[in-house]
């Protein structure tokens, strides 16, 4: 659990995503959060995409595609585009958003860039803490945490996750992965 920003962050439950989503009022930063909880990037990432990245003619694209510009270097400092295939739910979340007059999904207030990823995590957890959800260690990581813990959960097998997530070697992303206690025993039982 990270406490005063040292540790790794809570993995949310989708209760808890929920009710941090409905804390946020703005549709623009609603639709922010759920690109993280469907897409499993970085905020940072997410804060830079561009209406081309994630729509087709005012159409939202079939891939969100994360231009390797705006991703974190792997440890030999390259860096990869990412493409994630829409889920249902954020195809209509895309649908029902309507992109400002602006080439970035999320122009900054002169709308001659994006927000920055400290404006994002000054929203985040400001709706963290109206959810009540303060103290369980959540941060904008939580929602990368998550979407690859529950891909794991799910039995999606790590060579897959690590082609979702564009990790390059399964130590980085074994540090993503929360296996509970009840895994471990039902694991135990099956022998």
């Amino acid at each position: 659990m990270k406490n005063n920003r040292h540790g790794q962050s809570a993995v949310l439950t989708n209760s808890e995503y929920s009710k941090i989503r409905q804390q946020i009022k703005s549709r623009k930063y609603k639709l922010l959060l759920d690109l993280a909880w469907y897409t499993g990037e970085r905020w940072g990432a997410l804060v830079q995409l561009k209406v081309t990245d994630v729509y087709n003619e005012g159409t939202p694209s079939e891939y969100i595609n994360f231009r390797a510009v705006t991703r974190k270097a792997s440890p030999d400092g390259t860096r990869a585009t990412r493409q994630v295939p829409v889920h249902q739910t954020l195809a209509e979340s895309l649908s029902s958003y309507k992109p400002e007059d602006s080439h970035w999904l999320f122009p900054n207030r002169e709308n001659d860039g994006p927000i920055t990823i400290r404006w994002a995590d000054m929203i985040f957890r400001a709706a963290v803490d109206r959810a009540g959800l303060t103290a369980k260690g959540i941060s904008t990581h939580s929602t990368r945490r998550s979407f690859i813990t529950k891909l794991h959960r799910n039995g999606t097998d790590l060579y897959t996750i690590k082609q979702i997530t564009g990790h390059k070697d399964f130590k980085s992303l074994e540090k993503y992965v929360e296996i509970d206690s009840d895994r471990v025993k039902g694991a135990i039982n099956a022998l």
